[in-house]
């Protein structure tokens, strides 16, 4: 079987190479060639030319093109012993543009689309030396100067695998070093833990590029998930269980807050790609690659979906399975982004008793929709199940006086007219609130930090907090300090619209009593204008002629 075309199968139009044969030649080309007529051996050495795969021959939409324009680029391929000497250079010129061109078009496409990379961004490509992050990095290193980013590599040698990721560490560093890339590495050796290997790896790479991004040695990080990625992620969450936030899989950015150093991003501009087109780009490429032996052990549940599950639902409904699954991620996602912007015709949930009237005149998925957004809100680290949810509709449906015990040790209560949360003493968030001059400085005991609030020279602030920085022009002579509170919202630089901080804070797996004290500084009639870890807001940022700056450090306490 060829491999795919490099358009996606339900995105693009279907192609397939002419047939041609000596009598399938319009009546004007007589200079055309066919097979039974070879000319004669050349006397001049043939120039020496790039040799394209059959795998990129079968990838190329000659139907697009008028019939004796694909006849002939067709002939060109199939004989190309008889072509003349210029006809290999236009061969070539022509066969590049799919190979590399086309691709690389598509990957420029998606990230101005989804506004991923924007010029002056320190890019980090997370190349472990598979296929995909492989041709992730050919394709970056072809538009990088298109869209004006400093391109870098980076690579995690997790140990796991002996010489062989050792191997992998030195191919990365050879490909770094041919296309004249810094080569941002480190070896990160697993210890047990009882959250399995896959998210304890995971963990420890983002800690690195965590770093990377305080040392300011990168702004962004791109990584090469792909449409396969997202089917199976798709796939695996609805086998253990999921709602809409759950079918919106691998979401194409995530911002990595680093507390007061700012933060990066991760970005994935592979998503509308397929496994199969990748690895035809790097063949065509003369490109080799590394493959994780790990990824066959069938003792992983995502290595199950991706070598048994996924593959028999293709071949059984059809090979735009894996498109469809990918679909439907970005469906939810988008659904999940709809519902994020708040509504309140369905009520509030911010307060921790909710009326049973305005629950129970609800559609079914509004009803759901607001308990879980009910508990996710007042109840740190509740996993808010859909056995819950029901549980609390029948709860709500039900009469008075009786309860409903969650995990944690906290209670809904059923009164006459509202579900009345009862939450264990042990998590009720411990509140501060502290006045702070500008400049100035403000001990905050609950969290073990001091907070201070600096003029300075725009220029003179450190790289990786210039993300922080506000206009102090706008600002009064004082700031309220103070933890986050449930309705708040901040609208950091590199977001749409405001959001709400806990739904920014749990993007950031951020839990617990760290979340609970999450510090934020408020004004009067503005609200929130700073948050610990997040770009400020781009309205409030001191603008490009501004000579002095606030910025708003924080230290821990000795």
């Amino acid at each position: 079987m060829m491999p795919a075309p490099m358009a996606s199968p339900s995105r693009g139009i279907a192609s397939r190479a002419l047939p041609v044969d000596a009598g399938s030649a319009p009546p004007s080309s007589e200079h055309w060639l066919a097979p039974a007529a070879p000319r004669p051996e050349r006397t001049s050495p043939t120039p020496t030319v790039w040799q394209p795969s059959d795998a990129l021959f079968e990838s190329i939409p000659f139907a697009r093109f008028p019939a004796p324009v694909a006849t002939k680029y067709h002939a060109f391929w199939r004989f190309p012993a008889a072509l003349t000497t210029q006809e290999p250079v236009a061969r070539t010129c022509f066969l590049y543009h799919f190979s590399v061109h086309g691709p690389a078009e598509r990957l420029l496409k998606t990230i101005r689309k989804q506004e991923l990379i924007k010029a002056g961004d320190r890019l980090a490509v997370a190349v472990s030396g598979g296929a995909d992050s492989t041709a992730l990095l050919l394709l970056m290193v072809e538009v990088r100067s298109e869209l004006g980013i400093v391109l870098s590599v980076a690579h995690v040698n997790h140990r796991l695998r002996g010489k062989e990721s050792d191997a992998d560490e030195q191919f990365v560093a050879e490909l770094a070093e041919r296309h004249n890339l810094d080569l941002h590495s480190q070896k990160s050796p697993l210890k047990s833990t009882s959250s399995g290997i896959e998210a304890a790896a995971r963990k420890l790479r983002y800690d690195f590029f965590r770093q990377l991004a305080r040392d300011g040695k990168l702004s962004k990080i791109a990584t090469a998930h792909t449409i396969d990625d997202q089917a199976e992620t798709v796939l695996l969450r609805i086998l253990r269980g999921t709602g809409i936030r759950g079918l919106s899989g691998i979401h194409p950015r995530l911002v990595l807050e680093d507390g007061d150093a700012g933060s990066g991003e991760i970005v994935r501009p592979l998503l509308g790609f397929r496994r199969v087109e990748l690895e035809a780009f790097l063949r065509d490429q003369g490109q080799e690659w590394r493959e994780d032996s790990s990824n066959r052990d069938l003792s992983f549940l995502r290595n199950r979906v991706r070598h048994r599950l996924l593959p028999m639902l293709m071949e059984d409904f059809g090979p735009a399975t894996a498109d469809n699954l990918a679909d439907l991620a970005e469906i939810a996602r988008a659904e999940e982004q709809h519902w994020e912007t708040g509504h309140p015709e369905i009520g509030n949930a911010e307060e921790r008793s909710l009326a049973v009237e305005t629950l129970l005149s609800l559609p079914i998925a509004a009803k759901r929709r607001l308990i879980r957004e009910w508990l996710e809100t007042n109840v740190d680290e509740l996993s808010v199940s859909f056995r819950l949810i029901e549980e609390m509709r029948e709860l709500a449906s039900g009469p008075s006086g009786k309860k409903l015990e969650l995990p944690g040790g906290h209670f809904v209560r059923r009164t006459q007219r509202d579900l009345c949360l009862e939450l264990a003493v042990t998590s009720q968030p411990s509140e501060y609130e502290y006045r702070l001059s500008i400049p100035g400085q403000v001990e905050v005991p609950e969290v073990g930090i001091w907070i201070e609030a600096i003029v300075t020279d725009r220029a003179s602030a450190p790289e990786s907090s210039r993300a922080q920085l506000l206009d102090p022009a706008g600002l009064p002579a004082e700031l309220i300090v103070r933890n986050w509170r449930s309705g708040d919202r901040f609208w950091p630089a590199h977001t749409k619209e405001p959001k709400k901080v806990k739904e920014l804070l749990n993007d950031r797996h951020i839990v617990g009593s760290e979340k609970r004290g999450w510090p934020v500084a408020v004004v009067d009639g503005i609200g929130l204008v700073w948050m610990r870890g997040f770009p400020t807001p781009a309205n409030l940022q001191p603008s490009a002629s501004a000579n002095q700056a606030l910025w708003i450090r924080e230290t821990k306490m000795s």
